[in-house]
């Protein structure tokens, strides 16, 4: 048997390929698939089955790209009509080599979403794994707010009759192959383990202690956040997104084209350190830096227009371009060449954002009261605390809340370390709001400094 776990960075995606006997097949592939063929050319396995456990929401599934490439078959919930692939329902089989791989129908993330379990027949009849998409994680459980306030009591109960009654019941030695790890939008307390087991989820996952009525309770009430970019995603998860045929390397573009571009109504991303983009970057420019990307460009880019990219020194690209990729932005036109350097030295016009730091913004508020904004996620805004004063927009809400800040006065935006803060700034700059500035260090160093805290 063959197993082999397969991580997206940025979007805590899993997917995962498995065989035995020279046959294998792809659990819920990306849509830069390469990395698939690359294994299984290495293992001498043909990838025959594409299983999906689930229309995705955060991310452009691969499995048509893949199955381009291999000509393997796709597989998929039955409770939803897609327009590609062959539907699956319960108890249906598949066999590849010594491997049993049996469909579980487990609704209540969305509708068609199916665990799959794998047996290896040469060692036993029990399950030894179960793969399970967005129904299980590690420490928590999918989301099941997709639907709308209308039906979220309904999946909340479907997804805890799911996990109860076809999951748990699998036996606790049976390993746990979920579809995200830490830090994914589609669970709030994903434990970073790469892999569990039932029995373990039994022990330690809080979720899996509450009775029916009190965890339909709680999940009504959540309020998790919600990226303009699911619609997008569910609708070509649904449909299949547009075949890429090969990754595109990211162009180089000369000053002039990079200034057509904007002419044109371009979308320019600054994916440089928030100090630097403080210091100097191309007018009506988005600050988020590479590690954001993934979390925040569906909150504030759209799908029609043309993608620029500024860096300093234009390194690991293709890895920037597969982010983009993954959420489906296919409008990635290329980066400006030579870096932001080549912008200044060719004398070239550049806009700033003031930054601050903790102790020049204490000093500030010693004598003005300039209007706070927190841009940190509800959690720690709660949880943590706050500058005194603070008013709390999240960053990825500010396109549908700039009517709640006052363009005419001085506004200082802070976040937990200076990077969404950043991206905040320059959002609001774009949007008219020229007197803002962001807090280096955010609620860390503030903490750090010993200031007080409000909660």
């Amino acid at each position: 048997m063959f197993l082999e776990r397969i991580v997206s960075e940025g979007i805590a995606h899993n997917s995962y390929l498995i065989g035995s006997a020279g046959i294998a097949a792809v659990i819920d592939p990306r849509r830069d698939c390469e990395i698939y063929l690359d294994i299984a050319g290495r293992n001498e396995l043909v990838i025959s089955h594409i299983f999906e456990t689930h229309r995705n929401e955060d991310y452009i599934i691969g499995s048509k790209e893949l199955a381009d490439c291999c000509g393997a078959a796709i597989y998929h919930g039955a409770n939803l009509d897609f327009s590609y692939g062959k539907p699956v329902v319960q108890g249906e089989t598949f066999i590849l080599g010594s491997l049993e791989l049996t469909i579980l129908e487990t609704p209540g993330h969305t509708e068609e979403s199916i665990s799959i379990i794998v047996r290896d027949r040469e060692v036993s009849d029990k399950p030894y794994l179960v793969f399970c998409g967005d129904t299980l994680f590690s420490g928590d459980i999918g989301r099941t707010d997709f639907y709308g306030k209308l039906r979220n009591e309904e999946m909340a109960k479907k997804i805890y009759l799911s996990i109860v009654n076809k999951l748990l019941i699998l036996g606790d030695g049976v390993i746990v192959c979920p579809a995200h790890g830490a830090g994914s939008v589609c669970g709030e307390q994903i434990a970073d383990h790469p892999l569990t087991t039932i029995g373990y989820e039994k022990l330690t996952n809080p979720q899996l202690t509450l009775d029916q009525e009190t965890f339909v309770t709680r999940r009504v009430n959540e309020k998790p956040y919600f990226p303009p970019y699911f619609r997008h995603m569910e609708k070509c998860n649904k449909n299949g997104p547009p075949l890429l045929h090969r990754l595109k390397h990211v162009k180089p573009l000369t000053i002039k084209e990079v200034n057509n571009f904007r002419k044109s109504g371009c979308q320019i991303v600054d994916i440089r350190s928030p100090t630097s983009f403080g210091a100097g970057h191309v007018p009506g420019s988005l600050s988020i830096w590479r590690e954001g990307l993934s979390a925040f460009m569906g909150w504030f880019l759209d799908y029609q227009r043309p993608v620029i990219l500024v860096d300093d020194f234009n390194l690991d690209l293709d890895l920037v371009s597969r982010h983009f990729l993954r959420l489906g932005y296919d409008s990635l036109e290329g980066v400006l060449s030579g870096g932001f350097i080549r912008w200044i030295k060719a004398a070239q016009e550049i806009d700033t954002v003031p930054t601050c730091s903790v102790q020049q913004l204490e000093e500030l508020l010693s004598r003005e009261k300039p209007f706070i904004l927190d841009v940190r996620d509800i959690k720690n805004w709660r949880t943590a605390g706050h500058i005194p004063g603070a008013h709390h927009i999240y960053v990825g809400e500010l396109p549908r809340n700039l009517d709640k800040l006052p363009k005419k006065e001085p506004m200082v935006v802070y976040c937990d370390a200076g990077y969404k803060g950043s991206l905040a700034a320059s959002f609001l700059k774009i949007h008219g709001y020229h007197s803002v500035t962001n807090v280096l260090g955010g609620m860390t160093a503030w903490n750090k400094a010993g200031f007080p805290v409000e909660k």
